[in-house]
């Protein structure tokens, strides 16, 4: 096999793996965890939103997790399984009691925060510019650091809107946790389904695209939205960790918005070089 095409064939994968919706999530960890300058947005709000995870995740595990387990049990006639889609119930009704608690801690104001400081680290200072001064970084060292450049925002800044539709409709597929085997992976992909565009709202509100082209978006990757979200969500429910990981998913969710801002600018560039060529040498 020649060396070329041996190569393709091992590279190709990994680029498709790479660039694929469910990774930015897992993508998101690894660059927080790699670059500092997002460490101040987290570590004001660490310890009380561990705390709030640990105080409303241990109440529901002693009180309401052997019951929804027996009534598993009892009524489903669940066996073993009794006790994954029980632990999954409880997790996910965790993550829905902190994910409206969330907004006493003003976490969405972080999360803006790091979805603009990582879109300027990748070079994307005129996107978000639209809603936020950013001061040039070659003005002092200091502005070397992304966050540190950013502007408090000229406009109404909401990372995702608070949707009573979607907390009430995270509600109602929990059950789906009561089907044995399929049901746990059935409530993982409904709730993405849902939760996914909203990853990408502060990406559509920096485009200032209308309602009627967020929705043609996201219907253009409903797919990937799907994943994203679905990825995310498994995210929440890791206990204790639910309340890092939505801030570590805004800068997965950056990173993929970036890698879409590169696309979009590279198919912009073909198409006008296109219409360079036609122009330089009609038919």
């Amino acid at each position: 096999m020649a060396p070329k095409l041996k190569q393709t064939l091992i590279t190709r994968p990994i680029r498709a793996v790479s660039a694929a919706s469910w990774v930015y999530p897992l993508k998101g960890i690894y660059y927080f965890l790699t670059h500092p300058f997002l460490y101040p947005l987290l570590r004001a709000r660490l310890l009380p939103c561990t705390l709030l995870s640990l105080f409303v995740l241990s109440s529901l595990f002693v009180w309401t997790y052997l019951p929804q387990v027996a009534f598993l049990a009892v009524v489903f006639r669940q066996g073993h399984s009794a006790w994954l889609n029980g632990t999954v119930l409880v997790l996910g009704e965790g993550a829905a009691i902190i994910a409206i608690l969330f907004e006493a801690f003003l976490v969405d104001e972080a999360q803006v925060d790091i979805f603009d400081a990582v879109l300027v680290s990748e070079g994307h200072d005129d996107l978000v510019r639209t809603m936020r001064p950013v001061e040039d970084a070659l003005l002092s060292a200091e502005y070397a650091n992304p966050v540190r450049r950013l502007g408090r925002p000229t406009k109404a800044s909401v990372y995702a809107p608070f949707s009573l539709r979607q907390i009430v409709e995270f509600v109602v597929l929990l059950p789906l946790n009561f089907v044995p085997f399929v049901g746990v992976p059935l409530f993982l992909l409904l709730t993405g389904y849902r939760a996914g565009p909203f990853q990408h709202w502060r990406y559509f509100k920096l485009r200032a695209l209308s309602r009627k082209e967020r929705d043609a978006e996201v219907a253009k990757r409903r797919k990937s939205y799907t994943w994203f979200g679905t990825v995310a969500l498994l995210l929440q429910l890791v206990p204790v960790l639910s309340m890092l990981f939505l801030l570590t998913t805004a800068a997965g969710a950056a990173l993929w918005a970036a890698r879409l801002e590169e696309e979009k600018m590279m198919a912009e560039e073909r198409a006008q070089s296109g219409t360079q060529e036609y122009a330089d040498n009609p038919v």
